[in-house]
C-alpha cells in the first residue's frame, strides 16, 4: 500500500517533507537513539533542505546529533563539483547546521575507480549497521525522485543494477550517459521503514501517471519496483506532477490509499 499526497506546488510540498522529516526523526530517536536517513540528489529536494537548516522551528527541533546522512546514489566526481549529490546537501543543509562529521556518510565518488568506490560505500553500511553476509540495512526514512524514463537513484530502465538482489551498493553503467553511477540496489531501498518520493512539474505528469495508475509494461520502470516488505511509500507531488491523476483533478490536497498492480 502507497500514500499520494496532490499538494500545491513546492513550497507546500518542502513543509510537508519537513514535517515528516521532523515526526520521523524525533520518534526514531526518540525510540532508538538515532535516525538514519537517505539523502536524494536531483532539484527537487534543495528546497527541503534548505527549509531543514534555515527555518527556526526546524533548525531547533531537529534532532541533527542523533542523525545519520546518507546517499542513494552518486554521479563519479569529486564533492565539491556542481554535479555532486552530497555537494548539494552539503551546501543547502549540512554546512548551515551543526552536524557531527562522524554522522555524515558519503559516497568516496571521486575515486577514479567506481566499482571500488561502490566495494567503499558497501563496506561503510555493512559496519555501520552490523550485517552479517545476505543481511542488508533498515533505514528509517529514504528519500527518492522520480526521472522522465521512471529511474530512481541511478537505477535506470533497462540497467544491470536491477536485478542484483546480492550487493547493497553497485557501479551501475548507465549507456545514455556513457558513465558509471554509483547506487544503492532495490533490496535496499525496500528493506526501508519508509520510502518518501518528491515529484514537482508538469514535464513528471506522463510519467507520474505511468507508475501509479498504469499497469506495468513490457518495459520495467524502477519506479513500479519500490515495494518495502516492511515499510510505508508515501508519494509527496505537486499540483503540476499530479495533475493528469485520475484522484489528483481539481483538488488542491488530498491523501489516498492506492495499490500499485
Amino acid at each position: 500500500m502507497i500514500e499520494v499526497q496532490v499538494l500545491e506546488d513546492l513550497d507546500e510540498l518542502s513543509w510537508t517533507a519537513a514535517r515528516e522529516f521532523l515526526r520521523q526523526a524525533q520518534r526514531a530517536a526518540g525510540e532508538k537513539g538515532l535516525f538514519t536517513v537517505v539523502l536524494s540528489g536531483g532539484s527537487t529536494p534543495r528546497s527541503l533542505y534548505f527549509l531543514l537548516s534555515t527555518d527556526p522551528s526546524f533548525r531547533t527541533e531537529v534532532p541533527r546529533e542523533k542523525i545519520h546522512f546518507f546517499w542513494r546514489d552518486e554521479r563519479p566526481v569529486p564533492p565539491g563539483y556542481p554535479d555532486s549529490n552530497y555537494g548539494m546537501a552539503w551546501e543547502t543543509m549540512l554546512s548551515k547546521v551543526p552536524v557531527p562529521s562522524e554522522n555524515i556518510h558519503r559516497v568516496r565518488a571521486e575515486n577514479p575507480d567506481a566499482r571500488q568506490a561502490a566495494e567503499e560505500y558497501e563496506k561503510t553500511l555493512r559496519r555501520f549497521f552490523h550485517l552479517d553476509v545476505g543481511e542488508f540495512p533498515r533505514f528509517d526514512m529514504v528519500l527518492l525522485g522520480l526521472g522522465n524514463d521512471g529511474h530512481i537513484a541511478s537505477l535506470f530502465p533497462g540497467s544491470e543494477a536491477l536485478e542484483e538482489q546480492r550487493h547493497l551498493v553497485v557501479a551501475n553503467w548507465v549507456e545514455t550517459l556513457q558513465a558509471h553511477r554509483i547506487t544503492m540496489t532495490l533490496p535496499v531501498f525496500n528493506q526501508a521503514a519508509q520510502i518518501v518520493f518528491l515529484v514537482t512539474g508538469q514535464g513528471k505528469a506522463k510519467i507520474l501517471r505511468r507508475v501509479l495508475e498504469e499497469k506495468q509494461g513490457k518495459e520495467l520502470l524502477p519506479s513500479r519496483l519500490i515495494r518495502p516488505t516492511r515499510g510505508r511509500v508515501l508519494w509527496l507531488v505537486d499540483r503540476s506532477a499530479g495533475s493528469l491523476l485520475k484522484r489528483g483533478k481539481g483538488r488542491r490536497s488530498l491523501s489516498v490509499l492506492t495499490q500499485i498492480s
